[in-house]
């Protein structure tokens, strides 16, 4: 039992940790709404059972040994979160153009999107961090006993972790969406999507520029 505590309080501690997650989740937010919010977060979870999978197999192992793989791993999430930036902030001009044009269009009203990009777009910005592996092939020598019952032992820490993740980051994305309703005007949304796009670039380059 006190294995299990200290590992949630150390993932808990990660997960609350400011990062490409909570950024992501308060520019959707910001943008599309909670609905949209919550299948980023459906997204986010998936990921992380993912990298549970591929650390409990051995995979990430394998993976993280070959400096190759793990650097065009790092750079293909570093360039997913440019990515995301970008597109935020360009959309932002675009309704910034539309609404000059007289019409009628706001973070508010405009459509949530397609369920599957806002769930991608979780998934991809988990499951393109390879810290997550390498958390779990820190954690799991630490907080499992070798034994026949090791896989199910990790698999019950990857679900606290993946359970932790979609509470804190539900109540985050709720909160974000009864801020943005009830506080702040378009104007204000969109700085608010900017702010967060020019997170996502800041966040890409920092992983750009780590071990090199």
């Amino acid at each position: 039992m006190n294995e299990i505590l200290a590992f949630a309080a150390i993932s808990l501690l990660l997960v609350i940790s400011p990062g490409p997650n909570s950024v992501l989740i308060l520019k959707t937010v910001a943008s599309r709404g909670l609905r949209p919010g919550v299948e980023n977060i459906f997204g986010l979870v998936s990921a992380t059972f993912a990298h549970g999978a591929i650390s409990i197999l051995g995979l990430s192992a394998i993976i993280l040994q070959s400096s190759e793989v793990y650097t065009i791993i790092k750079y293909l999430g570093a360039a997913y979160l440019v990515y995301l930036g970008v597109k935020t902030i360009l959309a932002t001009l675009s309704k910034s153009s539309v609404k000059d044009t007289g019409d009628e269009l706001s973070p508010i009203t405009a459509a949530p999107g397609n369920s599957y990009r806002n769930f991608g777009e979780g998934f991809l910005t988990q499951i393109l961090n390879p810290k997550v592996s390498m958390f779990y092939l820190a954690a799991f020598p630490q907080f499992i006993s070798v034994g026949s019952s090791s896989y199910y032992e990790a698999f019950l820490l990857v679900s606290l972790h993946a359970s932790i993740i979609f509470l804190w980051f539900l109540a985050l994305a709720t909160m974000l969406s009864k801020w943005k309703v009830a506080s702040i005007g378009e104007n204000m949304q969109r700085w608010v999507q900017r702010f967060s796009g020019g997170l996502l670039i800041g966040f890409g380059s920092l992983v750009v520029r780590q071990d090199t």
